[in-house]
This record gives structure tokens, C-alpha cells and sequence, in this order.
């Protein structure tokens, strides 16, 4: 992870006059990765664009929405958004409609939410010819933000971190597993079915078989297309695993760049006869994290180091905030019962609230040297909504400033066994009960968002318990 800038909100935006040099005509050349609205305008009047999708992303950090012919979508919908129904953030994984939501139900006839676009995400997305992508927010009656939209989450989250005078700069470290072959729901996952790309344990290996190079370059190249340089690629500890790392920048952009992101790793795999999941722990012993690295500014100056380098007394507060914050607030950086499975001791995922200096087997690991001095918290699973990880992570860091609180002592060894610290939730259903109950996520968040949340997680409890799994048939079948 490169060094973070000095100010993030001093990054002139592509797209945006100060960032983009005189140019001929937009009619005369291709279209550039991002847009402003007179841009796309022109874009579609010369018939380079013939599409937008314009996407709210929902509760588990997917792009859902309508995609729109481009001369309607600059006509008529740019101007006031799109309608769509509200149950894209009241829906369980499958998109099915669950009682026991108050943003809305079967009682209230599942109505409609107006979605309004956010044109600083405006973005070409080189994988779909003459498309771009438009992020959106739901707004209720007199446009005011819905409080359970995942971007509206991270947006309440930022604005408290601003009351301290505080900015976040946050880059993601993201790892995902490559499977051969193309997945269905009969598909079996190992032995018989779809297996990784690569046989081996490939970290840090810079001869990658035929098949993974290709997909890395189209990859690189696809991310580079629309505006989302990658910082790093690398293949990872688990047969078929990869991990990519990008450049710092303010949190919301991050995280909406990650489900472009995610769109791209998907949609490519496909193309070559290959499957991407961001499963928390796709198979036994297989484990892939979403790792956020945080940094912390004031009036353009980072404040996690000291000016000589060393944690300072703000660094100290987020860290002891994050320490007893975050696992009250695990449904929203884990959010499926497979999640859980991730934390088991020698995977380089946390079992224990410990932190320490460039220690890889903590929850929290200070890394980076100087003023690139940060904070990387390794809870979140690579199934994480990116919004709501960001948002806890926040939540908890504000919560360690309010209080002026202090961390325990620096763990110099191994985290799994810092016995000290607490463990981390070992289930979904022991972090739904923490969440529902915890004081730093009903003054974070408000119990409408708690609630709404740890009704997402009931779900997801609901629909595990009433399923016969593989493992219980192997182990059980002629056993019992």
C-alpha cells in the first residue's frame, strides 16, 4: 500500500476541469474513463455512449438498478432520477421480500424509492462497450437521504468524524479466489466440480500459468480504462487466490470504486471460462479478507503519526476505539454466517482484539513508516459491504476519540494467542445479539439502522438453519 497523500480533498476529481488538459472536441476523440453530465451529453450526441446504467448499490454491496438507453437517460433521467423499488435495500441476498423491515414490506405494497445520480461516479466501464455507470442515492419524501442506504451510512459516519475536525483516507486491500470453469447452482465447489485456477500455493510468485497472466493484463487494463488504476496485483497464500491493492483516496470513492471493481473482476472471469467469488471462506481452510488501510487527516496533515514518526495520542484513541468498538458491530463487516469461518488461528485472519506494529496476526496492524503511518484493520471477509466495513471502522475510531480511550499493550508476538485480548464474535448469531445491544452502534448508527441491519442478519441465520449441507451429510449420513 503507496504512502497516502498529504490531503485527499486536494486531489483535484477526474473529470473535472483542473484535471484534464485542453482537448479537441469530446465528437472527435474516444470517451475518457470518467464524465461530467455535459461530457456524457456530448458523448451520446457523437453515438459513442448508447448506455447507462445507473446502480444504488444494496445491502451486501451489489450494483442493482435499470439500464437505460443514453438519449432517454441524459433527456429525462438525469435531470431527477430513476424510480425503483425500495426493496433493493429490504431484501435478503436471493431478492427475496421478508417481512420484518420498517423501510418497507408486503403491508406497505414494497412502494417505490426515487434514486438520484451522483454524477461524480460517472464512469466509462470498458468491459461493456459504449457504457458507462452512474452510482445513485435513495432519497424519501423531500429528497432527504434514506438513513439505511449503505453509501448514507458511510456518508452520517464521515460527517462525525469531520465534527473532530478529521478526515479519512482509506485504501483497499481486496482478496478474491479464481475457480476454472463456469459456476451454476448444481455446480460442486473441489473434487468433481470447479477447482482453482492454480494448484499450488502461488504468494508473490511472478510466474503465473498462461491462464492467470491473461486474465491479470485484461484485468489491469479494464481497471485502468475506467479511471481505477490498480496500485498492486498478487497472487495470494491459497491455490487460485489474488490480491489487489489500491490507491489511497477519500472513503466513499473508494468504496464505490470497489463494486466496479468487483463488476470487473466477475465479468471477465466469466469471459475466459473462469469463476471469481469473494467468499469469506469459499472452501475449508481457504480464506480471503477485505483489509482497510485508514489514515487520518487534519487540515492536510496526517495525524496518525507524530512529525517524528512515532503512533500519536489520536492513533493511541482509534486504536483502543476500533479495539472495543468493532466486535459490537461485526454484522457490517461480517455479514453471512459463512464469514465466521474465516477465523480460525494460522489463516491470517484475526481470532483475538489485539494490535500491533506490522504484526499480521492482530485485528488491528499499524504498518507504514513516517507520515505513511496507518492503521490496517484485518476483520473485515472480501464478502464485506465495503460501505458498511468503512462505516464500523469510522464508528469505532470516532467512539476511541470521543472517549479518549487508551489500547492495551502492543502485542510483540502471536496474536492468536494474546489471550489478554478479546475474541473476536465466532458466529453470526452471537454478533447479531452484540450489535442489537451495543451502545456504539445505537449512537453511531440509530436504532432504525441497527435494527434494520440485525433483521438482515436474522435472514441470513434463517435461511443457514433450515439448510442439510455437504458437511453434515458426510459426516452423519451413515452415522447416525
Amino acid at each position: 500500500m503507496g504512502r497516502p497523500p498529504a490531503s485527499f480533498d486536494r486531489i483535484p476529481r477526474l473529470g473535472t476541469p483542473s484535471s484534464r488538459p485542453p482537448e479537441t472536441s469530446p465528437a472527435r476523440r474516444r470517451p475518457g474513463p470518467t464524465f461530467t453530465l455535459p461530457e456524457l451529453r456530448e458523448a451520446v450526441d457523437a453515438g459513442l455512449i448508447d448506455t447507462v446504467l445507473l446502480a444504488l448499490p444494496s445491502l451486501q454491496g451489489q450494483l442493482k438498478g435499470k439500464r437505460f438507453g443514453a438519449r432517454h437517460f441524459v433527456d429525462r433521467v438525469a435531470a431527477g432520477g430513476a424510480e425503483m423499488c425500495k426493496y433493493i435495500l429490504a431484501t435478503d441476498i436471493d431478492m427475496t421480500p421478508h417481512d420484518g423491515f420498517d423501510l418497507t414490506s408486503w403491508d406497505s405494497g414494497y412502494e417505490d424509492v426515487a434514486v438520484i445520480p451522483d454524477f461524480t461516479t460517472l464512469r466509462r466501464l470498458p468491459w461493456m462497450p459504449r457504457t458507462v455507470l452512474v452510482l445513485g442515492d435513495a432519497a424519501g419524501p423531500g429528497d432527504e437521504p434514506l438513513e439505511v442506504a449503505p453509501r448514507q451510512v458511510l456518508r452520517d459516519q464521515l460527517t462525525q468524524l469531520a465534527s473532530h475536525g478529521l478526515h479519512a483516507q482509506v485504501g483497499l486491500e481486496t482478496e478474491f479466489m479464481l475457480y476454472q470453469g463456469t459456476y451454476s447452482k448444481t455446480t460442486r465447489i473441489g473434487a468433481g466440480g470447479l477447482v482453482p485456477v492454480a494448484e499450488d500455493n502461488l504468494d508473490y510468485a511472478l510466474d503465473h500459468p498462461p491462464r492467470m497472466d491473461r486474465y491479470f493484463r485484461r484485468l489491469q487494463g479494464a481497471l485502468a480504462n475506467a479511471g481505477m488504476p490498480v496500485e498492486a496485483v498478487k497472487t495470494e497464500g491459497a491455490p487460485g487466490q489474488v490480491e489487489i491493492t489500491f490507491p489511497y483516496g477519500g472513503a466513499l470513492p473508494a468504496c464505490d470504486r470497489h463494486l466496479v471493481f468487483k463488476h470487473a473482476v466477475r465479468t471477465l472471469a466469466t469471459r475466459s471460462g473462469m469463476t471469481a467469488t469473494f467468499m469469506a471462506s469459499p472452501e475449508t481452510g481457504m480464506a480471503s479478507g477485505l483489509h482497510l488501510h485508514i489514515s487520518l487527516t487534519r487540515k492536510g496533515n496526517v495525524v496518525i503519526p507524530t512529525p517524528d514518526g512515532e503512533l500519536s495520542a489520536i492513533g493511541q484513541q482509534a486504536i483502543a476505539g476500533l479495539l472495543e468498538g468493532l466486535p459490537g458491530l461485526a454484522p457490517l463487516y461480517a455479514p453471512n454466517v459463512n464469514s465466521y469461518k474465516r477465523y480460525v488461528p494460522g489463516s491470517f485472519a484475526p481470532t483475538r482484539m489485539a494490535w500491533g506494529y506490522d504484526n499480521r496476526t492482530c485485528a488491528v496492524r499499524v504498518v507504514g513508516h513516517s507520515d505513511s503511518l496507518r492503521l490496517e484493520i484485518r476483520l473485515p471477509g472480501a464478502d464485506a459491504n465495503p460501505y458498511l466495513a468503512v462505516a464500523a471502522a469510522l464508528a469505532a475510531i470516532a467512539h476511541g476519540i470521543d472517549q479518549s480511550l487508551s489500547p492495551l499493550p502492543a502485542c510483540g508476538s502471536n496474536g492468536y494467542r494474546a489471550m489478554d485480548a478479546p475474541a473476536v464474535p465466532l458466529t453470526l448469531e452471537q454478533a447479531r445479539s452484540t450489535f442489537r445491544h451495543s451502545p456504539i452502534a445505537q449512537a453511531a448508527f440509530g436504532k432504525e439502522t441497527v435494527e434494520h441491519y440485525a433483521h438482515l442478519a436474522q435472514l441470513e441465520l434463517d435461511h443457514q438453519r433450515a439448510q442439510v449441507t455437504d458437511a453434515e451429510q458426510k459426516r452423519w449420513f451413515t452415522r447416525a
